[in-house]
């Protein structure tokens, strides 16, 4: 049985996600969201990932975001 490498090795080191930085709308996305005011009730309560403005922007690195939520898994396999 043959195996698929991906075609882009930085999809390997961040583990699928794009090779650019998130916008909160790819955070609902990504996360099935209602919309995006929770990514923003996250980032104001402070129980979201790590994110930073670019201007008037939002954005998100996805190895934040990986590991925030390598973070909420490991804390609920804890519980």
């Amino acid at each position: 049985m043959a195996t698929t490498e991906p075609t882009d090795p930085r999809a390997t080191l961040r583990g699928g996600l794009p090779d650019r930085y998130l916008t909160p709308e790819d955070l609902v996305t990504m996360f099935t969201l209602p919309s995006v005011e929770t990514v923003y009730q996250w980032r104001r309560k402070r129980i979201g990932p790590a994110g930073f403005r670019v201007g008037k922007h939002l954005r998100y690195d996805p190895a934040a975001v990986r590991a925030w939520v390598t973070e909420r898994t490991a804390l609920e396999d804890a519980a």
